[in-house]
């Protein structure tokens, strides 16, 4: 498990430094097939493909979390960021805005859940990127 490799992309991402595709691409890299972010606690668990899990503390500020779920609040929050007009820490405060909870990125299966505080999801599929 290459914990420094994560820590890194998982500094540059909250610091808005990395896009997802970049983030996806180097965390891949490292073995890790998905991870899961819980913002209600501000950590993140990382799932490699050996089994193995590493979990850590995210360096954002807490956010209070809507409670209602808002599907076209988080989809907004996810086209700013695939269009570069957002990064990682506005996106956060836009999905806690849109009653995001947690998320988990599965990053093999290429997709992320989004799961609002009473159960709610909204399921995102990775773009499909032409070279």
């Amino acid at each position: 498990m290459n914990i420094q490799a994560m820590h890194a992309v998982m500094a540059e991402t909250q610091a808005g430094q990395l896009i997802f595709p970049e983030v996806v691409r180097r965390l891949l890299e490292v073995g890790v097939e998905s991870y899961f972010c819980d913002a209600a606690a501000m950590q993140e668990t990382l799932y490699l493909r050996d089994g193995q899990t590493h979990t850590a503390k995210m360096n954002l500020p807490h956010l209070p979390i809507a409670e209602e779920f808002s599907a076209e609040g988080i989809v907004a929050a996810i086209r700013g960021a695939q269009s570069d007009t957002i990064r990682y820490p506005e996106f956060m405060k836009q999905s806690a805005a849109a009653g995001v909870i947690a998320y988990w990125a599965f990053l093999t299966g290429k997709k992320v859940i989004y799961f609002g505080r009473k159960g709610e999801t909204h399921i995102e599929k990775f773009p499909d990127v032409k070279p």
